[in-house]
């Protein structure tokens, strides 16, 4: 299994990926009925860089842009949350080897998507229904009942964003790729 280079280009990636990340987490959520629990749109970004890049540039946006974004907005990161959204981002990531090549040669088929879809929902689950509520409990002492609402309400929110928004991004990206052998020499 490929777990992507670690380049030039996924640092300056991470780092941005990172920055928008933690402006999206802050800025952009929609509330739900269970507190403390949004939809995340950033979720969907960090799924496109660790499609794209492979799953420890994943795991740093996720993990550094929800660390940064917790700090900023509350002055600590919730250790739990922000370790479960590295995970869920690095499992997405673990679909690198089947998607990246091909949207960097302009295709985001069936397949791609399939990949990328199933990977995204088991990172979202493994985040939100084991680590995030277990690690609230263990590090916190949190109410069971109270956190696994909580994983179980983000878990499908985030999950939503992850394959919509991520794939939407990767789709978008691929398009913006010529494809391989489709320039071709003109002879005059």
């Amino acid at each position: 299994m490929k777990m992507g280079k670690f380049t030039t280009k996924t640092i300056v990636a991470t780092g941005l990926g990172a920055a928008l990340f933690m402006v999206l987490f802050m800025f952009v959520k929609i509330p739900s009925p269970v507190p403390e629990t949004n939809l995340q749109i950033a979720y969907g970004v960090s799924g496109f860089f660790a499609a794209l890049f492979g799953p420890l540039c994943g795991f740093l946006v996720a993990f550094i842009g929800h660390a940064l974004s917790d700090f900023l907005s509350y002055g600590s990161p919730w250790w739990s949350w922000v370790v479960a959204s590295g995970v869920c981002a690095f499992l997405t990531g673990l679909s690198y080897s089947k998607v990246s090549a091909s949207v960097e040669d302009g295709v985001f088929g069936k397949k791609q998507i399939t990949t990328y879809a199933i990977w995204g929902v088991l990172g979202n689950a493994i985040a939100w229904c084991i680590i995030a509520p277990v690690l609230d409990i263990v590090i916190y002492a949190e109410p069971a009942s109270k956190v696994f609402t909580q994983g179980a309400i983000a878990f499908v929110f985030d999950a939503i964003c992850t394959v919509v928004i991520g794939g939407l991004l990767l789709a978008a990206y691929a398009k913006s790729k010529t494809g391989k052998g489709t320039l071709t020499k003109d002879n005059k």
